[in-house]
């Protein structure tokens, strides 16, 4: 049995295999349609979602399969005290297999210790969030052709940005990567990323100004400045504006730039952005449906 904590819980070769399935899922929908009949799918989330809890709900749902869980804490017996170890060994007895979202980094992990079903973090607080690196990584292979070979910009919230953690984290593996971080002061990546860079001699830069890197990057990985991360309500209010992707700004990029996005965006990406086809973060929404499901029929031993 296996669970699925971070992105580098596969290889390489692993999440191609992965990154295979998910396009043929796509390509051939009806072949799936019942691979997971009689299996039943639990969310546990301790913290508001849309599109991660939606789309694991939905993944299962193509595959034939049910889906029990709560969306909120409040739901649960948590709000009686009850320990995630206790709530894993509940859920197990009911379920086949298990997405976790926690505010707390490292919950999922406690819950996989004692899980009798394979656990999938669905994001655990600032730490990582597997599923949405595996989609971002399916979207480039997707729409590039590859992973490697290109500069990427990341773009905002690089401290607390789960996302951004993961998926740099997840890219370190790949030929020829090259990252420019795009951030104010406050909120640059954790040093702990950078040393790492540095220890594999992974070009990087940081920047402030995202017009001045613009026309360099092969890939803008843009995220909001996530106001339930900061202590302090005036900072959240003063940096959440600090950078806005609008035509203009598209105008001096590369005809094939794509622009991602882990959504929910707030301002950060202007709607007029929407129409130009650069954009693809609703396209990487889309792939989130296919490798989720890829991921339930792995972790499962499913084959169809």
């Amino acid at each position: 049995m296996r669970h699925l904590m971070s992105p580098l819980d596969f290889t390489a070769n692993e999440l191609d295999r992965l990154f295979d399935l998910a396009n043929d899922i796509e390509r051939y929908p009806d072949k799936y349609a019942h691979a997971c009949d009689g299996r039943i799918l639990a969310t546990c989330f301790y913290e508001p979602s849309t599109r991660t809890r939606l789309s694991f709900e939905s993944a299962m749902t193509r595959l034939g399969g049910r889906v029990i869980g709560f969306s909120d804490a409040a739901s649960s017996s948590a709000s009686k005290g009850e320990s995630v170890s206790d709530t894993i060994r509940i859920i197990s007895c009911y379920a086949d297999i298990c997405a976790m979202r926690h505010p707390k980094e490292g919950a999922p992990m406690v819950a996989a210790e004692k899980s009798d079903i394979p656990v999938i973090n669905a994001g655990d607080g600032g730490h990582q969030h597997p599923t949405q690196t595996l989609t971002d990584l399916l979207t480039i292979r997707s729409l590039k052709g590859s992973l490697g070979g290109f500069t990427i910009g990341l773009c905002g919230d690089l401290k607390f940005g789960r996302t951004v953690h993961s998926l740099i984290n997840a890219l370190v593996r790949y030929d020829d990567i090259r990252f420019v971080f795009i951030s104010p002061e406050e909120l640059r990546v954790p040093d702990y990323i950078t040393e790492m860079l540095k220890a594999n001699g992974i070009p990087y830069e940081e920047v402030i100004r995202l017009e001045n890197v613009m026309p360099r990057l092969d890939l803008l990985y843009m995220t909001r400045v996530q106001k339930e991360r900061f202590f302090n309500e005036e900072d959240y209010v003063r940096l959440k504006d600090f950078y806005i992707l609008n035509s203009d700004k598209m105008a001096l990029a590369k005809k094939d730039m794509l622009v991602l996005h882990p959504l929910p965006r707030v301002n950060e990406i202007s709607v007029e952005v929407d129409s130009d086809p650069r954009a693809a973060y609703f396209r990487q929404a889309k792939y989130g449906v296919y490798v989720r499901m890829a991921l339930i029929l792995t972790l499962l031993e499913i084959q169809v």
